[in-house]
């Protein structure tokens, strides 16, 4: 018995998943397919005119990941939202990022909402799911990682640190940020500067801050 497939929508979710790695199996589209029928299969109305089957998403294996001469990566700690996820996942693929580490439990996954709010960037970014991510925090860390994460109440900024080698940066949850395990894990913690009256950038703001800064240390 075939294993149950995945509804996508969107225009660039579905362009994406048809040039990237899992298969399409069945794509319906307007104005073949009455805009009705579309909402129905996907449950949405921000189908744009497009919705199609496909392969369940195939997770990566998070201790290949370490293997990566180099590699740029991400972990978020309990982000549940699968917009934010998206949103990072987004972030992560056009910097250039090796993959992107979620926690098994009390986290968002790769779902349609997640797929369309990264533009399809889900396609192409290895994505991975541990049971403990302060115990694959302290495997990076052996393999040769530094690990940064994001706190508000830092002192350092990203500039300030060494973001140019093997790096895993690390977010939390929305209005949780770190957990404590989690933050003990890692090398140091990081925090954008703020200059305006507002506390904080939103998950993904951030997320795309603190990536875009090591790709200009590399």
């Amino acid at each position: 018995m075939a294993e149950p497939g995945q509804t996508i929508y969107g225009r660039r979710p579905v362009e994406e998943a048809e040039r990237g790695r899992r298969a399409v199996r069945q794509v319906w589209r307007a104005p073949e397919t009455p805009a009705e029928e579309l909402e129905r299969l996907c449950g949405s109305p921000d189908h744009q005119g497009v919705v199609a089957e496909v392969d369940p998403y195939p997770y990566a294996d998070a201790s290949s990941l370490l293997r990566r001469k180099g590699a740029l990566l991400v972990a978020l700690d309990q982000v549940q939202d699968p917009r934010n996820l998206g949103a990072v996942c987004r972030s992560a693929e056009l910097a250039g990022a090796a993959g992107l580490v979620i926690p098994e439990r009390r986290s968002a996954e790769v779902t349609a909402v997640a797929c369309k709010a990264s533009a399809g960037a889900v396609e192409h970014l290895d994505v991975a799911r541990v049971r403990n991510l302060a115990d694959w925090l302290g495997e990076a860390k052996a393999a040769g990682f530094w690990i940064w994460g994001a706190d508000a109440e830092a002192s350092a900024a990203p500039w300030e640190v060494d973001l140019s080698g093997p790096t895993v940066l690390v977010l939390g949850g929305e209005g949780k940020g770190i957990r404590p395990r989690v933050a003990a894990a890692c090398d140091g913690l990081v925090a954008l500067p703020r200059r305006g009256r507002i506390e904080s950038l939103n998950l993904s703001a951030a997320a795309a801050a603190l990536l875009f800064e090591a790709v200009r240390q590399r």
